[in-house]
């Protein structure tokens, strides 16, 4: 499984993908996120799905942004772009993978600024080549294992949120993954794209970098818990129904 995240604020973009590639005995991992550059600006993509459709459509993109990327000044046209890599690959491969069992399942996040953007994009492309735009309303997209990462995105991240908030939130949000799932992990990869001066910051964290971070974050999650009010709890140890405790009803009858 997989763990990337796209997040899309005011001052900027944020990408946090895991290395996990396989777990159990033997644990592997490999890069996720792939930079991209051309004169009219850079870019991010990350990927979640085979392997194989990922490097193939990949290699595909870069060969076309090396002999067309003068031709691609809005990020949509970048986007588009890896669509048709995509079916390109689906149309070569796509039947082999269902002979073997396999689904043809990439998912890819995209996100940067070019010459001709009024401002910063973030994408998220299906399988089947076809993409939608992240907006203001809900500023991030996760990819791959999404469940366990969702909910302190959704209660706390916004667009108005500086780079160094989602920043952490985003972390947060992979270490709520990493914890409850074996199929995530360290180490992670990320990159910031600042609005205010263009630049694209990559950067890699080893476990022993998050440790300090990670422990906090556990350790001030029980203590709030604690903090929260109990004297609902309490009302459950009163008697109700004139006097008498209500009888225990089972629904799974």
């Amino acid at each position: 499984m997989t763990f990337c995240l796209g997040i899309r604020v005011k001052d900027g973009l944020i990408a946090l993908a895991d290395t996990r590639i396989t777990s159990g005995n033997e644990t592997t991992t490999s890069k996720k996120i792939s930079l991209h550059s051309s004169e009219h600006g850079s870019l991010f993509l990350m990927t979640s799905g085979l392997r194989s459709i990922r490097d193939k459509a990949v290699t595909y993109f870069e060969e076309v942004l090396e002999e067309e990327g003068d031709s691609y000044n809005k990020m949509y046209k970048v986007v588009n772009a890896f669509g048709i890599q995509l079916r390109r690959v689906a149309a070569e491969d796509k039947a082999a993978l269902s002979a073997s069992g396999l689904s043809f399942n990439l998912f890819t996040i995209v996100g940067g600024k070019l010459d001709h953007d009024k401002e910063h994009k973030l994408y998220l492309l299906y399988p089947e080549g076809n993409w939608i735009e992240i907006g203001r309303t809900t500023p991030f997209t996760i990819i791959g294992n999404s469940g366990y990462g969702h909910p302190i995105l959704n209660r706390t991240l916004t667009y108005e949120s500086t780079l160094r908030f989602a920043l952490k939130t985003g972390f947060l949000s992979f270490d709520s993954t990493r914890v409850s799932a074996n199929d995530v992990g360290f180490p992670i990869d990320i990159v910031i794209y600042k609005k205010e001066t263009g630049e694209i910051i990559e950067r890699r964290y080893e476990e022993s970098d998050m440790k300090d971070i990670s422990a906090i974050w556990g350790n001030k999650l029980s203590d709030i818990i604690k903090e929260i009010p109990e004297d609902w709890i309490d009302n459950l140890n009163k008697v109700t129904n004139n006097g008498k405790n209500r009888p225990f009803i089972s629904y799974d009858q």
